[in-house]
C-alpha cells in the first residue's frame, strides 16, 4: 500500500465526507494564489523560509505564493485567519513549536486545538535550544554551574523569552534538582546582551540566535537539546550526553492547513514543499540558515508534533505549572 492509500485510510472519515465538488476542486489545486500566513513580523526565520520556498513552490505549481505576516497574540491572529478561510489548501499556516505544542499545554481555554483544527503538511526548518553563559564565565560546563548553585544553596537565575523556553528551563530544574528563578524577556537580543554583560547568569535561546556570539567567544554554550551535537556548534554537548535521559526538544517551523482539507490537496502541497527543499536551489538556501531542513511529510510531522506536545505536558505536570 503506498503512502497516498495509507493516508486516505487513516483519514477515512474525512475522505468519505467529501462532496464531488470538493474532489473536483482537489484535482485542480491550486486554482488561485496560495497564502502562507506567518505569525511573525518580516525577517524571522519562519518568514524567510516562507518567502524563499514560496517562490520555488509558485514556479512548481503555477500559482503565486503570497506571504502574509500576521503577528501578535502568540500566533492567535494568524491562526484565526487560517481557521476562518476555506479548507481548500489555499490558506496555509506557518506554525512553530509555540502555538502548535506549547500554548496548548499552558492555556486551558485556547480558541483552537492544534490537533483537531489543523493537519500537518510538511516541515520547513528545525533547530535546538542552547543553554548559554557569558564567554568568560567561571562555569566551564553545565555540571559546574549546577554544582555552584547547589553549593551556594540558591536558585539558578534563568532568562528566557517565550513560554517554550520557560518550560525547557523548568525541565532543567526538575532534572538537575535545583530551584529556578525565571527572568522573562521580550526577545532574544536583550537576553543575550544581559548574559554577555554579566547581569544574567544563564540564558536559553535557539542555537541559531546565539551562534555568532558562540563563535566570537562572547557566549559559551553549555548544552544543546538535540539528539546529537549540532553541526553549527559541534563543541557543545547534548543534554543526553551529559546524563539527562530523554532531555530532547526542538524549535521548528512547518506548514499546516485546516483539518478538513482533502487528502490529495494536502499531499500535493506537501510533495511540492519536499520537491523544492530537495532541489539545488533549496539546498543552497538551507546552507545559509542556522536551522536544519525539516524533512517531515504529513503523518511523520504530525507524530513529531504530538511527541513534542507530550514532552512539554509532562514537564508542566511535574513542575506543578497549571494551565491558565
Amino acid at each position: 500500500m503506498n503512502r497516498r492509500h495509507v493516508l486516505t485510510a487513516l483519514a477515512g472519515a474525512t475522505a468519505s465526507a467529501l462532496t464531488p465538488g470538493a474532489r473536483a476542486q482537489a484535482s485542480g489545486y491550486p486554482s488561485k494564489p496560495i497564502r502562507f500566513v506567518v505569525p511573525f513580523t518580516p525577517g524571522s526565520g519562519a518568514d524567510s523560509g516562507s518567502r524563499v520556498y514560496g517562490e520555488m513552490i509558485s514556479k512548481l505549481l503555477g500559482q503565486p505564493v503570497v506571504v502574509e505576516n500576521r503577528p501578535g497574540a502568540s500566533g492567535m491572529i494568524a491562526i484565526q485567519a487560517v481557521r476562518s478561510a476555506p479548507a481548500d489548501g489555499h490558506t496555509v499556516f506557518v506554525g512553530t513549536n509555540t502555538p502548535m505544542c506549547v500554548l496548548p499545554v499552558l492555556n486551558r481555554n485556547l480558541p483552537y486545538d492544534p490537533f483537531r483544527d489543523f493537519r500537518p503538511v510538511h516541515g520547513f526548518g528545525i533547530g535546538v535550544v542552547a543553554f548559554v553563559v557569558k564567554g568568560d564565565s567561571p562555569h566551564r560546563s553545565l555540571a559546574d554551574l549546577i554544582a555552584t548553585v547547589k553549593r551556594e544553596k540558591r536558585p539558578l537565575n534563568v532568562g528566557s523569552y517565550s513560554d517554550g523556553y520557560m518550560l525547557v528551563g523548568a525541565w532543567l530544574g526538575l532534572a538537575a534538582g535545583v530551584e529556578l528563578s525565571h527572568v522573562a524577556y521580550k526577545g532574544g537580543a536583550q537576553l543575550q546582551n544581559d548574559v554577555m554583560g554579566g547581569s544574567l547568569e544563564f540564558g536559553l535561546n535557539d542555537l541559531g540566535g546565539v551562534i555568532t556570539h558562540l563563535k566570537d567567544g562572547r557566549l559559551r554554550g553549555l548544552a544543546v537539546t538535540g539528539s546529537t551535537r549540532d553541526r553549527m556548534a559541534p563543541q557543545v554537548p547534548t543534554m543526553l550526553e551529559l546524563g539527562y535521559p530523554e532531555f530532547e526538544t526542538y524549535t521548528f517551523s512547518s506548514l499546516y492547513v485546516r483539518r478538513e482539507t482533502p487528502d490529495d490537496i494536502t499531499n500535493k502541497l506537501a510533495d511540492a514543499v519536499r520537491t523544492v527543499m530537495l532541489s539545488p536551489e533549496g539546498k543552497a538556501y538551507q546552507a545559509t540558515q542556522p536551522s536544519a531542513p525539516m524533512m517531515m511529510h504529513t503523518r511523520e510531522l504530525g507524530d513529531f508534533q504530538r511527541k513534542e506536545y507530550e514532552r512539554f505536558r509532562k514537564v508542566a505536570e511535574a513542575a506543578g505549572i497549571q494551565p491558565k
